[in-house]
């Protein structure tokens, strides 16, 4: 007697299921491959434009951004923003343990603003890589970004990449652009003064003015051009002023 053979029908889920598996697999992948490849082309070329840039345009605000090597950024400047932003700049790799818990400390008191612990290198890859608004997304990509760049870039061009992108007013951006607009020099000639006023309004650049500063911008300013001192005696800047 013949056996009787049956074919069970196909699910069409199965072939659905299966192009979810190749998308996400693909999307994986692309994860995986394009920020280091990202990263390492801007170890050798500007970045011509930023996410941040490009919002800040759509809300009218221009753009004035001019590239210079950090060869021809003047060692007060490099000081100035480690003595503002970032004071062991040299000695960490990416991430300041040591800031990250005082910033926990003082945002657990009462009433306390929220506090940055932010390093130069994260900074960097913020500014660069990602879009300005706040999100466990953007920060643990921020954090990706902040490896790859201290692998693959290195601490000077880490440096130069942020001096050269960071926000410094209202359409400002990079501190040959911020030097020409509010003192009329370049930024190999920058004085100690003038690098201190320019880290000064760092953390809040659309809300302070290095052009025309106030009481607080005054002081804030002074006390970076005092640490610079401490700076130099100390060599905190010598992973970039080599």
């Amino acid at each position: 007697m013949a056996k009787a053979w049956s074919v069970k029908p196909r699910r069409r889920g199965s072939r659905g299921l299966r192009a979810v598996r190749q998308l996400l697999a693909m999307v994986v992948i692309a994860a995986i491959l394009v920020p280091p490849a990202w990263v390492l082309l801007y170890r050798f070329a500007p970045p011509p434009i930023t996410l941040l840039m490009i919002d800040r345009l759509a809300q009218g605000q221009g753009l004035d951004h001019r590239w210079r090597p950090i060869s021809r950024i003047a060692p007060t400047m490099v000081e100035a923003a480690i003595a503002s932003e970032d004071s062991r700049f040299c000695l960490h790799h990416g991430f300041d343990l040591t800031a990250i818990d005082k910033a926990l400390e003082h945002d657990a008191r009462r009433g306390a603003r929220l506090r940055g612990g932010s390093t130069i290198s994260q900074q960097t890859a913020k500014n660069v890589f990602l879009w300005p608004e706040r999100s466990w997304v953007r920060k643990g990509l921020e954090a990706w970004f902040t490896v790859l760049i201290e692998a693959l870039w290195g601490k000077r061009r880490i440096m130069e990449v942020y001096l050269n992108t960071v926000e410094m007013g209202p359409g400002v951006y990079g501190v040959q652009a911020a030097a020409q607009r509010y003192f009329h020099t370049s930024a190999e000639r920058l004085s100690i003064a003038e690098a201190s006023r320019l880290a000064a309004v760092l953390p809040r650049p659309l809300t302070w003015s290095a052009a025309d500063p106030g009481p607080y911008v005054r002081r804030r300013s002074g006390r970076i051009d005092a640490r610079q001192a401490t700076v130099r005696a100390d060599g905190l800047a010598t992973c970039v002023l080599r």
